[in-house]
């Protein structure tokens, strides 16, 4: 099942995609789940799954405005450098653990809105990834328990304003600049994925593929991610997890290669879906 967040005729809903159109599974939960984040905090993924058969399908794809996939995400936890290829091109030695950093879900936009390239940088980059959707919250986590904590998965843009990054050696201010993490079209439920089940990542910029790998790439799996995250503090509905970006990333390439006003960047994630954003300037 697809989960999606959607604005239509000037109101925030969600809904499942089906064929096209969405059953609107606000109106559907009679107000007990105004949001998606709600209803993963409320129910399971077997009870929103009935609750899409017994609505109706209302209201075309292609009528709505797409939200990020969970606009209200309590927290995202990013994941940096954990595809090998992307730590050799970025020259960071090895770790023993996953590096975490946080975006704030106000620098998000859906699939179709603008990525805004900000007036102070001219060196915005892309970073396909794949995120998770927690549905199920937990501390401490184990990994053999970690898939039964996932509600599912949407492809993710990281992208990054290079310059404000390397500051210093914190990251957040290169990552959340508004209207620079894409987050969509929709989360795929964990039901239609194998758990472990190896995804494919691409990564396009104006039609030619700039990244490609696989899941079996992670240096930390997803399950590893979960439980390390878990350990620090308690994750809860609602809550992403980034997983990281593999390696072809503009700014390590010769010359580098960053984001402009007109670009379109589409990350694919593959039995889950593609996000893509044009870039504008601020």
């Amino acid at each position: 099942m697809k989960l999606l967040s959607y604005s239509h005729q000037g109101r925030a809903r969600w809904g499942a995609l089906v064929d096209e159109r969405i059953v609107d599974l606000q109106a559907a939960s009679q107000g007990r789940c105004p949001t998606l984040r709600s209803a993963l905090a409320q129910l399971d993924l077997p009870a929103i799954e009935a609750l899409a058969r017994s609505a109706v399908p209302g209201v075309a794809l292609g009528e709505v405005t797409l939200l990020p996939v969970v606009p209200d995400a309590p927290r995202i936890f990013c994941i940096g450098l954990n595809y090998e290829e992307h730590r050799v091109e970025a020259r960071r030695e090895k770790t023993g653990q996953p590096t975490v950093f946080l975006r704030v879900a106000s620098s998000q936009v859906g699939h179709g809105q603008p990525i805004v390239l900000p007036r102070e940088s001219t060196c915005l980059d892309y970073e396909g990834e794949i995120a998770i959707v927690i549905g199920r919250g937990g501390r401490r986590i184990r990994e053999q328990d970690a898939w039964t904590h996932v509600a599912g998965y949407a492809p993710y843009n990281d992208a990054s304003v290079r310059d404000w990054q390397a500051h210093t050696t914190q990251w957040t201010p290169g990552k959340n600049f508004p209207a620079t993490g894409g987050f969509g079209p929709w989360m795929v439920t964990r039901g239609e994925i194998a758990d472990g089940q190896e995804l494919g990542l691409a990564t396009r910029l104006n039609g030619e593929v700039v990244q490609q790998a696989t899941t079996a790439q992670l240096i930390f799996p997803m399950p590893t991610l979960i439980a390390y995250i878990s350990t620090f503090t308690a994750l809860e509905p609602g809550d992403v997890i980034v997983t990281g970006t593999p390696g072809g990333v503009g700014f390590k390439r010769q010359p580098p290669l960053y984001l402009r006003a007109g670009d379109v960047v589409e990350i694919e994630v593959e039995g889950v879906g593609i996000l893509s954003n044009a870039v504008q300037a601020e």
